[in-house]
């Protein structure tokens, strides 16, 4: 088991009249391996909560572990947790100052203590891994798109070679294209590199292409954590927290409510398509008697 959090409570402002709980109580176990989202309205916690992963946030109270450690225990090495629990924060230029976009990726490697070849490898591999071109490095991050800068500031976690990749809505902004190209790359890399990733994100179509575990959060407290296609299935208490199902699972519903022996619990459009072919085809011989006779 790679992070736990036991009875992890965050207060912002506490003790003065602007005291609010962003976390309760919350209790977490994530192992190695695993492709988590983490869903939930402007204010429920998901942010705070993914801050206290690498130690970015101290708890009001409870234990945050990292493999059966402590991470606030005294002596602790943070700086080496945050090489191995990497966050991408959701606006790229809050990780992205140096000249060129690869000194900039170089930056976490040569904080490891690699030499400066060594950490051009790691940086070079990293870039291509999440499709920036060479014709890129030589120039300023600043000089890129919204999407490129979001694929540099990825490229300079994981030249650090995280255990660990946690993405605050990595897509935000981006085009449907662009969205889809770093999401197919993060979860390739999860394939190749075989890393935790943990991925916040308003997008329930990602979430339920690319999770194979969903955390939800409302007003600091952890509501759901199961399955995409579970937590999905409970649609209408996730409108009441402000959130929604992906659209498929509303036309599943829907043509399942309407006669059509469909899997109403589909998420994503290859398990929807793959249930209405099947409902079709169960209903293709009273079709087709139903045409012979009116012949």
């Amino acid at each position: 088991m790679s992070i736990e959090l036991k009875n992890v409570t965050f207060t912002y402002s506490q003790g003065t009249a602007y005291e609010s709980h962003a976390l309760k109580d919350i209790n977490l176990v994530i192992p190695d391996g695993q492709f988590i989202g983490v869903i939930g309205h402007t204010g429920s916690g998901k942010s705070t909560l993914i801050q206290h992963f690498n130690a970015l946030i101290q708890p009001t109270s409870g234990q945050v572990l990292y493999n059966g450690e402590d991470v606030w225990a005294e002596n602790y090495d943070r700086r080496a947790l945050r090489s191995e629990v990497g966050l991408v924060f959701q606006y790229p230029e809050h990780q992205l100052f140096e000249n060129t976009v690869l000194a900039d990726v170089c930056f976490g490697p040569m904080n490891q203590g690699l030499s400066k070849e060594q950490a051009e490898e790691e940086a070079k591999k990293a870039l291509v891994h999440v499709g920036v071109k060479e014709e890129n490095f030589t120039k300023s991050p600043f000089e890129l798109s919204g999407g490129q800068k979001k694929r540099v500031a990825i490229a300079g976690v994981l030249a650090m070679n995280p255990k660990i990749l946690i993405l605050d809505e990595p897509t935000a902004g981006l085009d449907p294209q662009g969205r889809d190209d770093i999401l197919d790359q993060i979860a390739a890399l999860h394939e190749m590199r075989g890393i935790t990733i943990i991925l916040v994100s308003h997008s329930m179509e990602d979430i339920a292409k690319y999770v194979e575990r969903l955390i939800v959060m409302n007003h600091g407290e952890m509501v759901f954590d199961d399955t995409p296609k579970n937590v999905f299935s409970h649609y209408k208490e996730l409108e009441e927290m402000g959130l929604a199902a992906p659209q498929i699972t509303y036309i599943m519903h829907a043509l399942s409510e309407n006669g059509l022996d469909v899997d109403p619990t589909a998420t994503t459009v290859e398990e929807a398509k793959e249930t209405i072919l099947a409902a079709l085809k169960k209903q293709k011989p009273s079709l087709l008697k139903k045409g012979g006779s009116e012949a």
